[in-house]
């Protein structure tokens, strides 16, 4: 069974993002954090098909989320979902081997249909 890991501060993302990804598909299982840490201590024990990560989150934000699993050597497929619409951030995620895409909030349906149907 798939499994989504969405990492994200703000719970009301995670809840739109959640929703979205249940309505392209409803047996996906989904897992939510608020604490990019936590998230990232779990990531073995949850082992997700793919990640959905934000950027700009206080304590661990998403560039050492990314630095962490490569320092851990993780490979799970992240999908960068951000509010930033930054050039730089976009080139940014290029070098990480295991960033496929970057996102900007919110999520549409048609692109976790694509992303679930790659995965």
């Amino acid at each position: 069974m798939k499994k989504v890991m969405l990492v994200d501060d703000n719970m009301i993302n995670n809840f739109i993002t959640k929703k979205v990804i249940s309505n392209v598909d409803e047996d996906l299982q989904v897992c939510d954090y608020t604490d990019a840490e936590q998230a990232l201590n779990l990531l073995e024990e949850v082992n997700p098909t793919l990640i959905f990560l934000d950027l700009n989150m206080p304590v661990m934000n998403g560039w050492q989320f990314l630095e962490n699993m490569v320092a851990r050597n993780m490979s799970h497929k992240v999908y960068i979902l951000t509010s930033s619409t930054s050039e730089l951030d976009r080139q940014r995620s290029t070098t990480y081997s295991n960033v496929v895409r970057f996102l900007n909030k919110p999520l549409a349906q048609d692109e976790v249909a694509d992303i679930l149907a790659a995965a």
